[in-house]
């Protein structure tokens, strides 16, 4: 029996992992980098060990360093989570070479489809040759053949493309995983991401776990999921369950895992299997009524499953809140997250709590958010409603994205594919304007402690006070007065206003605004506004063609020859940055010469620090 378990692993699925020993009285062990110190996944578990290491996200690579955490703490089994090294055999036969107990399927089984290369073989299937492909098979996808999570993928449309997505990719690879083998296969246009999760034991019982829809993905990383996958043939449905069964059983398959496949023309094409338990599990729980980490700790422990598994009910939709820009290139977000609460009647699985610092170092992702419903419909406008009552302040998310999109009539319909998102972004991430928000953001100002303290009103009419607010890199000015009466502003009855809360009526209509205020930062209920200065200060002058880091980062490359003096053209690709395990390209944005680079391969970079200078040819 398991007494005391290590997750070697951090935030979200830590704290996920560690609430079901909880339950099931299991002592638990977190393990963190120094920049996790205060992390709530080490502040949860019963026990915390620090992992030595100056670059936070390699040392949850580092397995010598977990398997001796796990014996200093008196662990005697491990769970590898998702991603780091929870697909990696040589960590698998670490942990039981040292007399623990592993979570996950054997070696030989991660050894065999941990490699997408290896598992396609295994499946009948072989892959591209990248020296012998042509403009005839394009276009391709480079793909990592270690990991998941969308990184090392690269869309390849134009053959002179190659070279450089199999240099990202392999890149992206190594850094994401600690092996950048990458591999190149056909890439369907328009198929839809469906796949199976399984959980077999060592008695030779296999469950096929019905079906997962993972369409909606950005760069590759998937965004909105649910179970099952609405719109399938049931012949089809059976088709994908004997082929994950088939998967499974071909390397003895123990544990949980996920079979993944592309389905287009009604046809399914085997992608991998993920040894390990999917970000995206959290949606055949609530379907199936059961804790997938408690399973797993019960194959474990020997037990097994019964013969069929439990019945399928109604339908669960799981949304991943990221810190992240869509509308500028889903750049990543950093800061403080002052506050994230969801209404009740959903499921919330996060490893942040109210006053957490969101850093550059791993994935973006803030929070899922799952509700499970009798139809798809009615989980649909639950998940919907919740995001959109949701409390989530401090950097930007794509919180807004994810309401519209699970509103989206082509979403509402099932009639969804892996480009949704490059048909419909700019129109998903459009503002809404709101002209009271601002002026809500105004009047809660006035109204704060600091403010009252002076009074506003004076015995001879004056000028009305202004405020300038920024949203979505638009500036908007709003103006009030202060009176006997109190606040007032044209076009609207200020029928209450304090320095939380602000009921506005205009036309005859009343709405009430939530106002939370963090430095320059405000929230009006679901908008973030940036307060200007009254009188700004003077910002540094900047060259023509200045490329300025787009967030904070490290530069892990710079383009070979690349040297002031040179001649660019338009949209050729000078620098690389990393940010939460994720490479994001700085192109020229137009022809001509580079002027300068201040910047060096390995330097930290803040958000508005200059890359390079690109002096326009036409000028």
């Amino acid at each position: 029996m398991i007494s005391t378990l290590l997750v070697a692993n951090r935030g979200e699925i830590a704290c996920r992992i560690f609430r079901t020993c909880g339950e099931l009285g299991i002592r638990t062990v977190a393990v963190h980098a120094d920049a996790d110190e205060n992390a709530l996944h080490a502040r949860v578990a019963d026990t915390a060990v620090r992992l030595p290491g100056s670059a936070p996200a390699d040392t949850y690579l580092r397995g010598d360093l977990l398997v001796k955490a796990a014996l200093a703490a008196g662990a005697d089994a491990v769970h590898p989570g998702y991603g780091f090294l929870s697909e990696n055999a040589d960590f698998a036969r670490a942990v039981q070479g040292a007399g623990l107990t592993w979570i996950g399927p054997s070696p030989e089984a991660i050894e065999a489809m941990a490699s997408k290369t290896r598992a396609k073989e295994l499946m009948g299937i072989t892959p591209l040759d990248a020296a012998e492909v042509t403009a005839a098979d394009l276009p391709v996808l480079v793909k990592a053949a270690a990991g998941g999570g969308g990184r090392g993928m690269r869309i390849v449309r134009r053959p002179e493309e190659l070279s450089t997505a199999l240099e990202a990719a392999h890149a992206e690879a190594a850094s994401a995983f600690g092996d950048g083998e990458v591999f190149v296969e056909p890439y369907l246009e328009h198929g839809r991401h469906v796949e199976v999760q399984i959980l077999a034991d060592a008695h030779g019982t296999v469950w096929p776990l019905g079906t997962r829809d993972c369409s909606l993905q950005r760069r590759h990383q998937k965004v909105i999921e649910e179970a099952p996958a609405p719109g399938l043939a049931e012949g089809l449905t059976e088709e994908l369950y004997a082929l994950a069964v088939r998967a499974a059983r071909a390397v003895d398959y123990v544990g949980a895992g996920t079979v993944e496949f592309l389905v287009a023309d009604g046809r399914a094409h085997f992608l991998e299997m993920n040894t390990r338990l999917q970000v995206e599990h959290p949606v055949t729980e609530e379907v199936f009524g059961l804790d997938l980490v408690a399973e797993q700790l019960r194959i474990a422990e020997g037990h097994a499953l019964a013969k069929e598994p439990p019945r399928a009910r109604g339908h669960a939709i799981e949304a991943r809140l990221y810190a992240e820009d869509p509308a500028r290139d889903w750049a990543p977000q950093t800061g403080t997250l002052h506050r994230l609460a969801v209404p009740a009647g959903v499921r919330l699985d996060t490893g942040y709590t109210d006053g957490d610092a969101i850093g550059v170092h791993y994935d973006p992702m803030l929070a899922k958010v799952v509700a499970h419903a009798p139809t798809r419909a009615e989980a649909l406008r639950r998940l919907a409603g919740a995001l959109e009552s949701a409390v989530v302040h401090g950097p930007a998310t794509n919180r807004d994205l994810l309401v519209r999109s699970l509103r989206h009539e082509e979403f509402a319909a099932a009639r969804m594919d892996t480009g949704f998102y490059d048909r419909h972004l700019a129109a998903l991430t459009s503002p809404v304007p709101d002209p009271y928000a601002p002026l809500a953001a105004a009047l809660a100002d006035a109204c704060a402690p600091a403010r009252s303290r002076f009074g506003g009103w004076r015995n001879l009419p004056s000028q009305p006070q202004v405020k300038r607010y920024e949203r979505a890199g638009k500036v908007c000015e709003v103006r009030y007065t202060h009176t006997r009466e109190g606040l007032t502003a044209d076009g609207v009855r200020v029928v209450h206003a304090d320095a939380r809360v602000v009921v506005l009526e205009a036309d005859g209509v009343r709405r009430r605004f939530e106002v939370s205020a963090y430095g320059d930062q405000v929230h009006v209920n679901d908008i973030r506004l940036t307060a200007l200065p009254r009188f700004p200060a003077p910002t540094a002058q900047r060259a023509p063609g200045s490329l300025l880091a787009p967030m904070p980062g490290t530069v892990v490359r710079i383009a070979e020859g690349l040297e002031e003096g040179a001649p660019v053209e338009a949209g050729r690709p000078l620098i690389w940055l990393e940010a939460m395990k994720m490479q994001h390209r700085i192109a020229a944005p137009a022809a001509g010469t580079l002027t300068a680079l201040p910047v060096r391969t390995g330097q930290q970079v803040e958000m508005g620090t200059l890359l390079a200078v690109v002096e326009s040819s036409q000028a």
